[in-house]
């Protein structure tokens, strides 16, 4: 056998470009240090990261770091769907940053900088075709988070939201390296797609103790990513103790990241009938239990991540269909799989625009409050709040956020022709419940103000007299064009995700 690697540069061009973004944001700084050109740099190397996935990705799949069949890079289409929306989830999240680093709240060039890399891990998780690649591209990914979520000068919040993530992610990753280790000594393969085959093909593999604890132990790591009950806890102190734009991505890309992990996982290596009753079980732990907490939460952006751990277990619903026989046909698991990554691509634009709502709506480099501070917004500030408002309808899975109903639809169908009926039934009991809250969310941004409170009295404006500039409201209005977009070609994003 050939031990000699091929290397496609053109397969790695997404890769170069994101992590040269990182590199000119770092000679910016130094040699221009100028913020505005720091962030103009990150915002069109970011742009550039996604035109450049996109056109790669328009052709045939492409191969690269092969030895033999195996390689440990693959550019298809589903990784063109994880690079663009990674790519441009980050120019998003720069846009919202901009008023609070106006306002000095943190250094623009290390905050660029540190984006910039967590965008490169995501870029490369999505093309990873081996174990190693795959942790190494979701630890490049979380990484520079820990730094950002403390970042902030002067909050004691957010150093303890940056331990809390840090210890949890630490565990999270010894989890999955001994998952990959465990499944390396039973195997003595770490390719995706020879994992898949050697468990497939030698049923004596799958039966081995050492082969259930290495399952096991893999799928608890990557859990913990996806805030997956009851690997959950870390999320909404984290989130909440972040600066908004932070939260946003954690929310969104780092969740998306986190989540097209365990999806390879399942689809290309793992068993089926091992996998299928896990993810079935978190699947209905993590929707139910986040949309009952969800209920009782006052401060937004606490109410977003308890919303964010119930879609979480909307998105892992298909998967938990392969625990059935009917469920485990090809045609019902590609189904599944595609219901998944779509679910996935349709929340983190949702996401992104109730995100960038409640920075459009909170003064400039302000945390998001509490809901009775967004009580009344809509007479304050009606477009800004409409918005919001629709990113919560998608949420929720309600015209006119055909996003969030297609994305439900779309689960719900899947789990039907996986002959998961029972499943498909929490998933609509789970969907009524979220209404409660996203619904009421809504409702306060409309509902008469009483006497204003100093909250209140500045959400026109920033906290350190720095207004909320027009780049969040720009990026607020581009989120929700894409959700309307996506809702009215959904069969799109489904194809996509499907190749």
């Amino acid at each position: 056998m050939n031990v000699v690697q091929s290397v496609d540069s053109v397969a790695l061009l997404p890769a170069y470009l994101a992590a040269g973004t990182a590199v000119l944001v770092l000679i910016t700084d130094l040699l221009v240090a100028r913020p505005r050109a720091t962030i103009a740099v990150a915002a069109l190397g970011a742009l550039g990261t996604a035109v450049g996935s996109a056109l790669v990705g328009a052709g045939a799949e492409r191969r690269t770091f092969c030895v033999g069949a195996d390689c440990s890079w693959i550019f298809g289409g589903r990784a063109t769907v994880v690079a663009v929306v990674v790519a441009l989830l980050t120019v998003g999240v720069l846009g919202l940053s901009v008023p609070a680093l106006r306002a000095g709240r943190s250094p623009v060039g290390e905050y660029a900088f540190l984006l910039a890399c967590s965008m490169t891990g995501g870029v490369v998780l999505g093309a990873a075709g081996d174990l190693i690649t795959l942790i190494v591209a979701l630890e490049t990914l979380t990484l520079p988070l820990y730094v950002l979520v403390g970042l902030r000068r002067g909050s004691l919040a957010s150093a303890e939201a940056a331990v809390t993530f840090f210890v949890v992610s630490v565990v999270a990753t010894t989890l999955t390296l001994l998952g990959a280790a465990l499944l390396y000594a039973v195997t003595g393969g770490l390719h995706l797609d020879r994992l898949g085959t050697l468990l497939a093909e030698q049923p004596e593999l799958r039966d081995l103790p050492l082969t259930t604890a290495a399952v096991a132990v893999l799928l608890v790591g990557l859990a913990f990513k996806v805030a997956a009950v009851p690997f959950h806890a870390w999320a909404p102190a984290t989130y909440d103790g972040a600066p908004l734009p932070v939260a946003a991505y954690l929310s969104t890309a780092s969740k998306l990241g986190g989540l097209v992990a365990l999806l390879a996982v399942v689809q290309r290596a793992l068993p089926a009938d091992q996998t299928g009753p896990v993810l079935a079980l978190l699947a209905v732990l993590t929707m139910t239990v986040g949309n009952l907490v969800a209920l009782r939460q006052r401060r937004t952006v606490r109410l977003l991540a308890w919303s964010s751990v119930a879609q979480a277990g909307y998105i892992l619903a298909p998967l938990g269909a392969l625990a059935l026989a009917a469920g485990r046909t090809d045609e019902a698991r590609s189904a599944a799989y595609a219901a998944a990554m779509a679910y996935a691509v349709f929340f983190v634009v949702l996401e992104l625009a109730a995100f960038a709502g409640v920075t459009a709506l909170r003064p400039a480099g302000a945390d998001g409050g509490t809901l009775d501070d967004l009580r009344g917004a809509a007479r304050r500030h009606p477009w800004r709040a409409a918005a919001f408002g629709l990113a919560l309808v998608g949420l929720a899975g309600l015209p006119p956020g055909l996003a969030g109903l297609f994305a439900k639809v779309t689960v719900v169908r899947a789990l039907l022709d996986g002959g998961a009926a029972w499943l498909a039934l929490v998933v609509a009991l789970n969907a009524v419940i979220g209404l409660a809250y996203y619904l009421r969310v809504t409702a306060a941004l409309w509902a008469p103000t009483t006497t204003p409170g100093p909250a209140a009295a500045l959400a026109g404006g920033g906290a350190s007299g720095v207004p909320v500039g027009g780049v969040v409201a720009v990026v607020l209005a581009v989120a929700t064009v894409a959700a309307v977009v996506l809702g009215v070609a959904p069969q799109l994003v489904l194809d996509l995700a499907g190749r």
